[in-house]
């Protein structure tokens, strides 16, 4: 498949970065039913570490077999599909060149006091599986964040020098703020500025409220529109270096079905680059996760 002119431009935002980096960026944006179109849903199934194995899966039993999860992906036509080394290497054989693949190299637990992950990946092992990216998660806000910062700049140069791409989940927690302020429009174009200085290739956020959680933000946003989640989308894009780097959304907890597909509607009128959901998708029977992802689909190819 010949790229398109929408991932040609893309590309051309990574001026820094070598042929190898491209190639794998472009084997996201070229994968599946949203290929060339410059728009991403990524599957990400890293809840057994975040929330535990009963309360990810338990209500859609088929979910503890990692090979249900990458044949869900595969099937729905998904761009990628991301999860930690434990399920990566599980299906790795199996669905070896179906689909790219992101390995989660750091996470977390649902006991732990603090807002930090462990390392639980290398770039080494992105290689042996040939994933296409690292994904990363820092907590701006909490005591850890600093460390957190320093170890994904020495991990993300380590995969760019062996031209593997960076995803970096960068979610506002701990410190000040509060559960309102973790999601405010501020907040959120905050984390996604700080994931871009970082040198992420694809930043992965929430989806902001219109609450403006920091003191001294409150002038500046009276002259910025975020009356619909729409505005507040392309707000946090415009915080990406005007756009030039790719900012996707995630699914959050589970949702009914409309609410997940206005948060499609959002993202793409907001000019964001998609979705990267799991639990709205893996927790239902796997008909109705197809028919979902089937629709959330068109919503990005502008056809619903």
């Amino acid at each position: 498949m010949s790229m398109t002119p929408a991932v040609r431009a893309i590309l051309a935002n990574y001026e820094s970065d070598n042929p190898g980096t491209k190639a794998n960026l472009a084997r996201i944006l070229m994968q599946g039913r949203l290929g060339g179109t410059g728009k991403l849903v990524i599957l990400p199934v890293d809840q057994g570490f975040e929330h535990g194995p009963a309360r990810s899966f338990a209500i859609n039993p088929a979910g503890y077999d990692p090979h249900y999860h990458w044949q869900l992906a595969i099937d729905a036509g998904l761009s990628a599909f991301a999860s930690p080394l434990g399920m990566i290497e599980a299906g790795a054989d199996t669905f070896a060149g179906q689909i790219p693949t992101i390995l989660k190299v750091n996470s977390s637990n649902s006991w732990a006091a603090a807002r930090d992950q462990a390392i639980t990946g290398t770039v080494d092992d992105a290689l042996r599986l040939g994933c296409a990216a690292i994904g990363f998660t820092v907590y701006p806000g909490s005591v850890s964040f600093f460390d957190l910062q320093e170890e994904i700049a020495e991990m993300s140069a380590q995969a760019k020098s062996v031209g593997i791409a960076t995803v970096l989940w960068s979610y506002p927690r701990g410190g000040d703020l509060s559960k309102d302020d973790e999601l405010g429009v501020d907040v959120g174009a905050y984390a996604a500025h700080m994931a871009a200085l970082q040198g992420a290739h694809i930043i992965k956020v929430k989806l902001p409220s219109d609450h403006v959680a920091q003191k001294d933000a409150k002038k500046p946003y009276e002259g910025i529109d975020t009356s619909t989640q729409a505005a507040r989308v392309k707000h946090v894009v415009q915080a990406c270096f005007a756009g030039r780097r790719m900012v996707v959304f995630s699914g959050g907890a589970a949702k009914g079905a409309d609410a997940v597909y206005q948060d499609a509607r959002d993202i793409r009128d907001g000019g964001g680059n998609g979705s990267i959901i799991g639990r709205n998708t893996f927790q239902r029977p796997r008909d109705e996760a197809m028919a979902m992802l089937d629709k959330i689909v068109s919503i990005y190819k502008g056809q619903e």
